[in-house]
């Protein structure tokens, strides 16, 4: 598979054209921002922890139903996957209070809520990625009350998919942010990552944070335990 031009940088990835339309080629990088970009970092090796740990959900999930880019990892930083329009949402699914939640909402950090929650946050930058609404995704153009339904029913799936997985590993699911793509024929699927810098991880015997908490909040050990939890995702 030949690489071609860069199609687009942004904070953690690059993603390259091929010499099939219906490909790309996504390179991660070991930058880290937080706040909006405000914070800026590196953290070794991430590239290489969030690839491959995206690819093993990736593939994961696609056994359980729900549908991805995934095609196939080329190296520790280099993964094929299939070309999509990025739909300009941020879809995130909560099921235990954290971050920004319990802020807006005055709900102590760790309070298990009484069902999962999905949020839609517009995906730009220069806005802050405000919280909208499914009538504002609407009244925006930003997709369709079908496609919405679909994006809502494939998060619940890899909500359950993810609970169970992570739980098995010795984590919890706190919340996490995925970001869906159509293919040519407008087909909705799983795209970006999934990875320690898009989920909260607790651990659960002693509720360490396990993710990009650990860099946002300077609590160190930012290496180390994105090392561990791949370690734990992968079983090695």
């Amino acid at each position: 598979m030949e690489k071609r031009e860069q199609l687009y940088e942004g904070k953690a990835k690059k993603v390259y054209t091929t010499d099939d339309p219906g490909l790309y080629i996504v390179s991660y990088k070991d930058d880290a921002t937080a706040f909006d970009g405000k914070k800026k970092g590196t953290i070794a090796d991430k590239g290489v922890v969030n690839n491959t740990m995206s690819n093993i959900l990736f593939a994961l999930i696609a056994e359980r139903g729900v549908p991805t880019h995934f095609v196939r990892q080329l190296s520790d930083r280099e993964t094929l996957v299939k070309a999509v329009t990025i739909l300009p949402l941020e879809v995130i699914v909560r099921n235990v209070a954290a971050g920004h939640f319990s802020e807006r909402y005055g709900v102590e950090e760790g309070t298990p809520l009484l069902r999962s929650a999905l949020e839609f946050s517009y995906k730009r930058d220069d806005l802050g990625d405000p919280l909208i609404n499914d009538d504002h995704v609407l009244a925006l153009g930003l997709a369709t009350e079908g496609e919405i339904a679909q994006v809502k029913e494939y998060a619940a799936k890899v909500n359950e998919v993810m609970k169970e997985f992570f739980l098995d590993k010795g984590l919890k699911l706190i919340d996490f942010k995925i970001e869906f793509g159509k293919l040519g024929d407008g087909t909705i699927i799983l795209a970006d990552e999934i990875s320690p810098d898009t989920c909260r991880l607790w651990d659960v015997e002693t509720n360490e944070k396990m993710d990009k908490d650990r860099f946002r909040r300077d609590l160190g050990k930012v290496e180390e335990t994105y090392r561990e939890v791949l370690s734990r995702v992968s079983g090695n």
